[in-house]
């Protein structure tokens, strides 16, 4: 069975051009998104076709940008699809992965997607060295200053203010204001149990 997969991003579009299409090409059902982004991985539309398809079956779209707008998206989705033996076909690139062609074409679609992932990964890697090396804070930034630190455990240890009243104080958990105490002074804080 040929099933159809339509989608626009718009309210405003229209969706007889990839309809007809999909029909020419001898789609059994075809399933539609109107309104609906292609950046979204969960589709009313798409998650009904998908459920829809059983090994043996190919899914036909109009084009490779209907079915999602992320590469790694959709070679991911791909690769599903053929682990259940479905096929899949898209009438504008002319991609079917029933041919030999097809499955190539798609093998090097997944070929880039990868060294993309890579390339991001070592990107992102990069981008904190140099900003470590630059003396800047990677992450979040800490939920109490130094000051704030030292005047907790100098509240608590004089007796003060108990764990609890100042964890409510400075809006955190207690194990986190003893972690962050013991920060502020490099090394580990301890409650003495009495």
């Amino acid at each position: 069975m040929k099933v159809g997969y339509a989608r626009v991003s718009t309210e405003e579009q229209d969706l007889s051009l990839q309809i007809d299409a999909l029909k020419s090409a001898g789609c059994d059902q075809i399933f539609t998104d109107h309104g609906v982004s292609g950046t979204r991985q969960t589709r009313p539309g798409l998650d009904a076709a998908l459920a829809s398809l059983n090994s043996g079956d190919k899914i036909v779209v109009w084009r490779l940008d209907r079915l999602g707008r992320s590469l790694i998206h959709l070679i991911q989705l791909l690769d599903r699809l053929g682990q259940r033996g479905i096929r899949f076909h898209s009438l504008n690139e002319n991609i079917d992965t029933s041919s030999s062609g097809g499955r190539l074409v798609f093998h090097m679609m997944a070929a880039l997607a990868e060294f993309e992932r890579a390339l991001i990964s070592e990107r992102t890697r990069a981008g904190m060295a140099a900003a470590r090396a630059q003396g800047r804070h990677i992450g979040r930034p800490p939920s109490l200053t130094l000051e704030q630190c030292a005047e907790a455990r100098q509240s608590l240890e004089s007796g003060v203010d108990s764990l609890g009243d100042l964890a409510e104080r400075y809006g955190v958990h207690p194990r986190t204001l003893i972690r962050l105490m013991g920060k502020c002074q490099g090394k580990p804080f301890a409650i003495t149990r009495k």
